[in-house]
């Protein structure tokens, strides 16, 4: 079993910087796909990155369109921790953010296993 928890979300201006950490614990010793989904009011959750914690075919990480550019997901294996660094923020990055773990590619982008609380964040003026 994984446990995740989210922390770094808040309230910023349109065009500051986020960065959101989400602590892994439980089974460390497997590989997982590590993400972020997001939830807006009154709209559907949606993936907004993944990356994957071993080698080989998923070396990349994978980005909505619509944070390519601005958002960065990194792991960081010393500290089981997955980060999303997000910049050049809008309004409509305004939203519930989860982390979330799953062992597929697929499974972490469409529907994961695993999900954190949440952390939330505001970009208003």
């Amino acid at each position: 079993q994984v446990q995740l928890v989210e922390s770094g979300g808040g309230s910023v201006q349109p065009g500051g910087s986020l960065n959101l950490s989400c602590v892994v614990s439980g089974d460390t010793g497997t590989n997982y796909h590590l993400g972020w989904f997001r939830q807006a009011p009154d709209k559907e959750r949606e993936v907004v990155a993944v990356v994957y914690t071993g080698r080989g075919t998923y070396n990349s990480p994978y980005y909505d369109d619509s944070v390519k550019g601005r958002f960065s997901i990194s792991f960081d294996n010393a500290k089981n921790t997955v980060y999303l660094q997000m910049n050049s923020l809008k309004p409509e990055d305004t939203a519930m953010y989860y982390c979330v773990a799953d062992k597929t590619r697929k499974g972490a982008q469409t529907a994961p296993r695993h999900w954190g609380q949440g952390t939330q964040v505001i970009v208003s003026s």
